[in-house]
């Protein structure tokens, strides 16, 4: 392989967009595109100069590929970037990784074995402050967190999920996972990354609005194995859309995220005789209301060499060896923590989260 990573970008929808990074990331390029919808294919191939190819193992066959990404129905990601990694091409798929998990194991281990590189697309990891945010909790910045809460409260009209190419795929059981999988399993992935390893969910599920196969509603509670508790609410119902919203409560302060930005950061002021706990978290005893200290996000880290977009981050992992933000095993993570929220609704029993 030259220098240069050469990409090849299958399904124009979201995938469009990364294949205009391949052409601006400096030792990247852009080599060929592939849909089966002839409009964006033409279209793609005229803006971005390169051939629009409609048949997937004719992309495969190409020996001027060395990175595919997969932007297909979530039901085909795993199996599409399976069979890029047999074809010898490193791989990356947008979120989630898949809807669920098996695939996801399989493509794992084929990586694993071919020696290739296999990424998931969760923007938000190229986010300077959602690292920062990350840093100031494990730094204790609000003491020990205790408690979390996502509130993602969207709305989705009937024609979106009955448009898509092939046509309704966001509607079917078979290609597509409901609000959880499709739209939160961005904040699922922030959750869990900055407070660690699930250890059991308890969830609900429910289709009250759409025409769909999937659910447009989710209500769960997450116990990490940290001892944090959580709760997790998604739908697509909610008229108006009031976004997302994410709190992370701590011993000492709280921290509260909306909609990619940082809307509070405050802490107790603390003084006196201060207990902790064996990892050293503060455990203040509150004789009345403290006074609060605004904290400042810029006081905290962020990897110097963070990767602007999933491009970048594949060429530093391919050609320069850097891990990448969401590989493979990271990535299996929320579509393992999707299926035991399925799984506890349909039984009405807690799933535990395997270590």
């Amino acid at each position: 392989m030259s220098d240069e990573v050469r990409f090849g970008i299958v399904g124009l929808g979201m995938g469009r967009s990364r294949a205009q990074f391949a052409k601006d990331t400096p030792g990247a390029s852009l080599t060929a595109v592939c849909d089966i919808w002839d409009e964006r294919g033409r279209s793609a191939e005229e803006e971005l100069g390169v051939p629009w190819i409609q048949d997937y193992d004719e992309m495969l066959e190409r020996d001027d590929i060395d990175c595919i990404g997969v932007f297909t129905p979530s039901g085909m990601h795993a199996d599409l970037a399976k069979r890029a990694i047999e074809a010898g091409k490193h791989t990356f798929v947008t979120k989630p990784m898949d809807i669920r998990l098996a695939p996801c194991d399989a493509v794992i281990e084929a990586a694993d074995e071919a020696g290739l590189v296999l990424a998931v697309d969760f923007d938000s990891r190229y986010v300077a402050s959602n690292h920062r945010i990350r840093d100031a909790l494990q730094a204790g910045a609000i003491g020990k967190v205790i408690l979390g809460d996502v509130r993602m409260k969207w709305f989705r009209g009937q024609g979106y999920y009955d448009s898509g190419m092939p046509e309704g795929w966001r509607s079917r059981l078979e290609t597509e996972g409901g609000s959880l999988a499709n739209q939160a399993v961005h904040y699922l992935d922030l959750l869990q990354w900055w407070l660690g390893p699930v250890a059991s969910v308890y969830g609900n599920k429910g289709t009250f609005t759409h025409n769909i196969e999937t659910e447009d509603a989710t209500v769960s509670i997450l116990q990490f194995r940290s001892g944090v508790m959580a709760t997790f609410l998604t739908t697509t119902c909610n008229f108006p859309d009031m976004g997302t919203a994410i709190e992370i409560t701590g011993t000492t302060g709280t921290l509260a995220w909306k909609d990619q930005q940082l809307v509070l950061f405050e802490a107790a002021e603390l003084s006196g005789d201060l207990g902790s706990d064996e990892a050293g978290y503060v455990r203040p005893e509150f004789a009345g209301v403290p006074e609060s200290v605004q904290l400042n996000l810029e006081d905290f880290a962020t990897p110097a060499d963070l990767p602007a977009n999933i491009i970048e981050d594949m060429v530093g992992a391919i050609r320069d060896g850097k891990p990448a933000q969401c590989d493979g095993y990271e990535g299996r993570k929320t579509v393992e923590i999707i299926e035991a929220v399925y799984k506890s609704s349909d039984t009405g029993q807690p799933v535990k989260i395997a270590e």
